[in-house]
């Protein structure tokens, strides 16, 4: 069984390399012929994604979409599992959204072409001077209007639970005056392993989309450790009433 299932993995990580080739390739030909970010945006999460997990054999549930306000931008912070949880996260929230993604993503042939392309932002780890200029060109994008995510745990998490969320990155949405939203990330670490494709299993993810938290409260900022704090429970709260 642990052969079939490797020759099976492979076959599907194959094609799912050349289902995403094939969609950077006709997002960035839009990009070259006028199209916007979010349009190419949005083909990542109406057309690669859901192709990326249904060759991963996902079965998606999204939940609470109804708390939300999808006409507002916002900061998504959500737990970390996986690398496929990208695409879990481009198919369920509605609206574009923007990640924060490794520097050396940047160099990764089409992935870090597209990422330049719809204007994702890079960390550069141990890196002190990057952390100011991070958090104002996270501002700049959230006060324009756009959607971003990312994991404030800083790494996938090896065993599921979730560590404490770093609280730097919340700044920028503080500073810029938006709100942040939990997400809850469930299975997706059992679908797509850290060890790599080798340990991949079809199965079910779950999104969950927790209750905005305001970064200003009558017209003073809410420290940002409160703001982390709070972000982590409410994850792990979801998570626990799904267990």
């Amino acid at each position: 069984m642990r052969v079939m299932w490797s020759i099976y993995n492979a076959i599907m990580f194959a094609l799912i390399m050349l289902w995403t080739a094939a969609w950077i390739s006709a997002a960035l030909l839009a990009r070259a012929c006028g199209a916007g970010e979010d349009f190419a945006l949005r083909m990542a999460a109406r057309g690669w994604a859901p192709g990326v997990l249904l060759g991963a054999g996902v079965r998606l549930r999204v939940e609470g979409l109804e708390r939300v306000d999808w006409s507002r931008p916002y900061l998504f912070v959500a737990n970390h599992q996986s690398v496929i949880d990208n695409a879990a996260l481009f198919r369920a929230l509605p609206v574009p959204v923007r990640f924060l993604l490794k520097a050396e993503m940047a160099r990764v042939p089409f992935l870090g072409w597209y990422a330049r392309a719809t204007g994702m932002l890079f960390i550069i780890r141990d890196a002190r001077r990057s952390g100011p200029l991070l958090r104002r060109e996270a501002a700049a994008l959230l006060a324009a209007g756009h959607g971003l995510c990312l994991f404030p745990e800083g790494t996938r998490s090896l065993t599921g639970e979730v560590a404490p969320f770093k609280s730097g990155a919340l700044q920028a949405a503080i500073d810029a005056g938006v709100a942040i939203v939990p997400v809850a990330l469930q299975g997706a670490g059992r679908v797509l392993p850290v060890g790599g494709i080798s340990g991949a299993r079809p199965g079910p993810i779950r999104v969950g989309i927790g209750v905005p938290l305001e970064t200003r409260v009558d017209g003073a900022p809410v420290p940002r450790q409160a703001l982390a704090d709070r972000a982590h429970a409410d994850v792990l709260a979801m998570l626990r009433q799904w267990a």
